[in-house]
């Protein structure tokens, strides 16, 4: 299984105007409506004798890449409402069978999951749920004040949870198993938010600088393991300069990998059309090909004329 989902295998979809199809009627299984009938279902899937023994044969640890690639999908699908809704049905199909299995041990169920997210957002949100007559100027002012309102909570949630006086675990939060740039995000998020940050752009922008120079004094002197070490930095330190553009930089490097997939595509095209196997074509051919595709998107984008497949 690759995670995250290869768009090439990536399930069809609906076009956005089309109508949802009348499903099964689950009334006729015994099934509730809403999350009840989601809930009967799994109760139906899981059940001995009778139920499905796929289902019952999964684990918390089975499920881990099916719960990392339904979050994937409901990405992908984010342009198109109908792929959207179904992608967010089979996401929230894991959370309930995460919760049934749990709920077989004996630890929680479905009801406590939504009654932990119901009660944390009252408490993140105090200048919503502020009692009558609570002082409006301490209300914040707009998200950023939201933000710093939040980790602030959050940080006060910890202190009290755990148990004797340590140190301030800002980052403790942030996901090992997040992609690797979407990680370096929110790691550095976290630290700013504790004041732990350049003040200006200018600060990443050396940073870069510098973060190069090691780089290539790592590659003159041929240190394998000090190169990677300075790649990873100079990659780090360009996360928090995108954001400082407010650039979130997994999107930025996503938007990237699918222009390139789009214009290599098309050199394939040419190379199939000139009846040339790629690895015979050679490089200037290639990036010739390459140029047009190029040349060909900035048309596009630009509303002019396309450019010829035979240019």
């Amino acid at each position: 299984m690759k995670l995250p989902r290869d768009p090439s295998e990536a399930k069809p979809d609906a076009p956005a105007s089309a109508t949802v199809p009348a499903g099964p009627d689950h009334r006729s299984y015994g099934l509730r409506d809403g999350l009840d009938g989601l809930r009967d279902l799994m109760d139906r899937l899981l059940v001995d004798p009778g139920g499905c023994p796929w289902d019952r044969a999964q684990t918390l640890d089975s499920l881990r890449p099916y719960l990392i690639e339904e979050a994937y999908e409901v990405l992908d699908a984010l342009a198109d409402p109908q792929a959207h809704r179904r992608e967010l049905g089979d996401l929230l199909f894991q959370i309930v069978f995460h919760s049934a299995l749990r709920e077989r041990e004996g630890a929680f169920n479905l009801d406590d999951v939504i009654a932990a997210i119901r009660d944390k957002m009252i408490r993140r949100h105090p200048h919503v749920f502020a009692p009558v007559g609570a002082a409006a100027d301490q209300a914040p002012r707009d998200a950023d004040d939201v933000a710093r309102q939040w980790a602030q909570l959050k940080r006060a949630e910890h202190q009290s949870e755990e148990t004797g006086r340590g140190p301030a675990r800002p980052l403790a939060g942030v996901p090992r198993s997040l992609p690797a740039l979407q990680r370096a995000w929110r790691l550095q998020d976290k630290a700013a938010a504790v004041g732990f940050d350049w003040p200006t752009i200018q600060g990443p922008v050396d940073k870069i600088r510098e973060e190069w120079e090691e780089l290539e004094r790592a590659r003159a002197a041929g240190e394998p393991r000090a190169i990677e070490e300075e790649f990873g930095d100079l990659l780090f330190v360009l996360v928090r300069y995108g954001q400082k553009l407010g650039i979130a930089a997994e999107d930025a490097l996503r938007g990237t990998c699918a222009k390139f997939e789009a214009r290599f595509a098309y050199v394939m095209e040419r190379c199939h059309a000139a009846g040339i196997e790629p690895e015979a074509a050679g490089l200037e051919r290639l990036d010739g090909w390459w140029n047009e595709a190029k040349a060909r998107a900035r048309a596009g984008e630009a509303g002019g004329p396309d450019v010829p497949k035979d240019s």
